[in-house]
């Protein structure tokens, strides 16, 4: 079954000369389960389309329909409710409420779309648990390293039990130890049957992936199935070594 899907999705700012194609012609069918990896120079409009495919942004033409409703053209309270009841956000900087403990931000995402506090409160401490930061519950963000805020930040993101999780470069902010705790973290993920689409510079993370994405100046070059999800065939497919 397909649950996320894209047709003609094109992004454009600017006008005559000065006209930039962030997403050009863009078509996407992202299956249930099926985790795809999104790879591509900077600037060359991955995270343009991640935000267009979580509502983050309205494309210019096109459509998206996420478990075939259509969302590009749904109004503001739509789309807010879409993104607060079926779409699990990660983003490189975290975006943790600095405020709230870690328990506290990850049962966040639960309580805005409307599960009781109770219920989202028991979510949130099976999902940290889940994360291996059960002991950190009540720990505020700046007493976190940066990979466990990642963690908690992915334990929010399922914490709504979304139909797929969008994740904008995961790991960009980790040292080396922090990344292989948050790539497992995603090869759990896919085991377990999750939806994921994945922005990301780290062929780590994309070779958990069923399928690999190349995007060049707002277009989807080449489209590659990982079977196996090994490094070292990403690594060939992207000319370098282990």
């Amino acid at each position: 079954m397909t649950v996320l899907r894209a047709r003609n999705l094109q992004k454009h700012y600017g006008k005559g000369d000065g006209l930039v194609r962030a997403v050009d012609h863009v078509d996407l069918d992202v299956a249930a389960g099926e985790t795809v990896a999104v790879m591509g120079p900077s600037g060359c409009g991955k995270s343009t389309l991640l935000h267009l495919l979580g509502g983050l942004d309205r494309p210019n033409e096109g459509e998206i329909l996420l478990n075939g409703r259509r969302i590009d053209n749904a109004s503001e309270n739509a789309l807010a409710r879409t993104r607060r009841t079926d779409i699990g956000f990660v983003f490189q900087s975290f975006h943790l409420m600095e405020e709230l403990t870690a328990v506290e931000n990850v049962e966040l995402s639960a309580l805005m779309a409307g599960h009781s506090p109770r219920a989202s409160r028991r979510r949130a401490r099976q999902l940290l648990d889940e994360v291996g930061l059960a002991d950190r519950a009540q720990f505020l963000p700046s007493a976190l390293s940066g990979g466990q805020r990642q963690r908690i930040a992915v334990a929010r993101a399922l914490c709504n039990e979304p139909l797929v999780v969008l994740a904008d470069e995961p790991t960009g902010n980790l040292d080396s130890a922090a990344t292989i705790d948050v790539l497992q973290l995603f090869e759990q993920l896919h085991e377990r049957g999750q939806t994921l689409v994945i922005v990301t510079h780290d062929a780590r993370i994309a070779a958990t992936a069923d399928r690999l994405l190349t995007m060049r100046d707002g277009a989807v070059v080449d489209e590659t199935r990982l079977t196996g999800g090994t490094t070292g065939q990403l690594g060939a497919l992207l000319g370098f070594e282990e």
